[in-house]
């Protein structure tokens, strides 16, 4: 399966114990996602804060968007965790679940040789018989160059990359290093033209949560060969991204979306808690960059 479109990397909504994810609220936010054009969804990654998620929420908000999605877009679970055999763990339940693909970031924290991660992408590729895509943030791990991912991307199951750098130069070289048969899914948000100029076959972003419309639009007129709209329409999310980035991403994305009537919830602890006051500067500094009464809500 080749990915392709703009896929929310979905937040996940948590009931007021900021720990047990919020059934009602996520099957409210998969319709509204689709609505809008959503050509798939990422759950449990950094934006779904999946890697410091409990075991059985990751499982049960994976059945969740699965069950509400009923097979319209492609779902890809992140399974990656701080010990292999949770890792291993998730994957396969996310395999008998349902899923179209796993990912998964490198092992990270420890020091990790090339070799002792491409038998970690091993030890995934012998769990499961679905696609693996390989989650590359310079955060897990900041030197994961192209020649790398090239060589992961030999095994079996392994078929895309969520590139999550604004290194464009090595994205070509990865192109050009598997003769450009790698399924590349741009991770930068202020920079989804850049990636797909670059090759990248779609988008998985935080915040294309509040703006899946728009991002949506950056797309189409990219495809349609319209590159004058495609900008007009990445500097306009951009002025967005800028106030969600300045605030704290995560936290402020959940907000924004408690503005539209989600049930978001609060980011896991002790990620940042906004008073009233912030909330209200947050707020005016949205609808100063013209979110979100000049973006498609859906009448929200």
């Amino acid at each position: 399966m080749k990915f392709e479109g703009i896929m929310p990397a979905f937040i996940s909504p948590f009931q007021s114990d900021n720990i047990t994810v919020n059934e009602k609220a996520a099957r409210e936010l998969i319709d509204f996602q689709l609505s809008l054009g959503a050509d798939g969804f990422y759950v449990c990654g950094a934006t779904g804060e999946g890697l410091v998620m409990q075991k059985q929420e990751r499982k049960k908000l994976c059945e969740i968007v699965l069950d509400q999605v009923k097979g319209r877009k492609p779902v890809i679970s992140h399974i990656a965790a701080m010990d292999l055999t949770t890792s291993i763990e998730l994957a396969k339940h996310a395999e008998a679940a349902g899923v179209d693909c796993i990912a998964s970031v490198p092992p990270f924290y420890f020091s990790y040789s090339n070799n002792d991660i491409v038998n970690y992408y091993k030890e995934l590729d012998q769990a499961v018989q679905i696609p693996i895509m390989v989650y590359y943030h310079p955060a897990a791990n900041a030197n994961m160059k192209a020649e790398l991912i090239a060589e992961i991307f030999k095994l079996e199951h392994v078929t895309s990359v969520k590139w999550s750098s604004g290194n464009y130069y090595e994205m070509l070289r990865l192109k050009d290093m598997t003769n450009g048969e790698i399924n590349i899914i741009n991770g930068p948000d202020e920079t989804l033209i850049c990636g797909l100029a670059a090759g990248a076959d779609g988008g998985i972003g935080a915040t294309y949560n509040p703006m899946t419309a728009e991002f949506r639009q950056i797309y189409q007129a990219f495809k349609s060969g319209d590159l004058e709209q495609a900008r007009q329409m990445q500097r306009k999310v951009n002025r967005v991204i800028d106030v969600l980035i300045r605030h704290n991403t995560i936290p402020t994305i959940k907000f924004a979306m408690e503005m539209l009537g989600f049930e978001a919830g609060e980011a896991t602890y002790p990620m940042v808690r906004f008073d009233e006051q912030k909330k209200q500067q947050i707020r005016k500094d949205l609808e100063a960059a013209g979110w979100p009464d000049h973006f498609d809500t859906a009448g929200r």
